[in-house]
C-alpha cells in the first residue's frame, strides 16, 4: 500500500500528495451466513490528473468502491481521503459539499430531466450554486462545444441519440469544474462504436479541463486509453 500524508477535512490536497487515496477498505452487506463481501482490504492512490480505468466483472465491487469513493456509500472498514477530505468520516453536509464541489458523476443511465433542453440540463448545477446568468450561458456553451453538443443545445433528451444523451450528461458532469469525476459505466447502454467515441470523449475532456477520473469499463478501449488499469475480482484489488 501507498502511504500518504494525513488527510486534512477540507481544501484541495497539497501538492505531491494523491488526489484519491483508498485505504484497506472493507464493505459487507448483510450478516452471518448471508453476508457477501463486497470490497475486501482494497487499497490504492490515484495522482492528480489521472485517468483510470477500474475492471472486473458484473459482482466484483466496481460499483460499491465508485460509491464508497464518490461519498454515496460507507466503508465498513478502512478509509477514503479524496482533495484533502476524508471521504468516510464526512457528516450529511460535508458529503453535500463534496458532491457539490469536488465530485462528479456519469452512470450508464443518462439521468437528464426530459422536460430541459441540454443546455438547461448542462446548467442545472450551475443554478444549484447561483452562478450568474451570463457566467451560466457562457460555461453551458463552452460545455456543449467541448462534447460536440454545440448544434443541439435547444434538443431535449427524447430527440438525441443515446450517444448525444451521455454527451450532454458528461457536459453536465462537468459544470461546476470537479477535481474528480467518477464514472460507472458509461458506455453499458450504447452501441460499440458510440460508446468508443464516448470513451475518446472522456479521454479528451480529462485533459481539456485538468480534472482527475475513475471509470469502470469493460471496453478495452477505455483500458487503452487510461493512464492505469485497477483490476478486481470478488471485491479484491488484483492488479494496479
Amino acid at each position: 500500500m501507498t502511504t500518504t500524508t494525513e488527510a486534512r477535512h477540507g481544501g484541495p490536497a497539497p501538492a505531491g500528495v494523491p488526489l484519491v487515496s483508498v485505504e484497506h477498505v472493507g464493505r459487507t452487506y448483510g450478516t452471518g451466513s448471508a453476508a457477501v463481501h463486497a470490497l475486501q482490504d482494497v487499497s490504492f492512490t490515484i495522482a492528480p490528473g489521472e485517468l483510470v480505468a477500474l475492471v472486473g466483472r458484473s459482482g466484483s465491487g466496481k460499483t460499491t468502491l465508485l460509491n464508497i469513493i464518490g461519498g454515496l456509500d460507507k466503508p465498513d472498514a478502512g478509509r477514503v481521503v479524496v482533495d484533502g477530505r476524508e471521504v468516510s468520516s464526512l457528516d450529511e453536509g460535508g458529503l453535500v459539499e463534496l458532491r457539490r464541489d469536488v465530485v462528479s458523476f456519469v452512470f450508464q443511465t443518462f439521468g437528464l430531466v426530459p422536460v430541459l433542453s441540454a443546455a438547461e440540463n448542462v446548467g442545472v448545477p450551475l443554478r444549484l450554486r447561483k452562478l450568474p446568468t451570463a457566467d451560466r450561458e457562457a460555461r453551458v456553451e463552452l460545455l456543449l462545444d467541448l462534447v460536440g453538443l454545440g448544434a443541439h443545445a435547444q434538443q431535449r433528451p427524447g430527440e438525441m441519440s443515446g450517444g448525444q444523451q451521455q454527451r450532454v450528461a458528461i457536459a453536465r458532469a462537468l459544470a461546476n469544474s470537479p477535481r474528480l469525476l467518477v464514472a460507472d459505466e458509461p458506455t453499458g447502454q450504447l452501441d460499440t462504436e458510440t460508446g468508443t467515441a464516448v470513451m475518446a470523449l472522456l479521454r479528451a475532456v480529462v485533459e481539456a479541463e485538468g480534472m482527475t477520473a475513475i471509470v469502470s469499463t469493460h471496453d478495452p478501449l477505455m483500458m487503452s486509453l487510461a493512464d492505469r488499469v485497477l483490476r478486481i475480482a470478488d471485491g479484491r484489488l488484483v492488479e494496479g
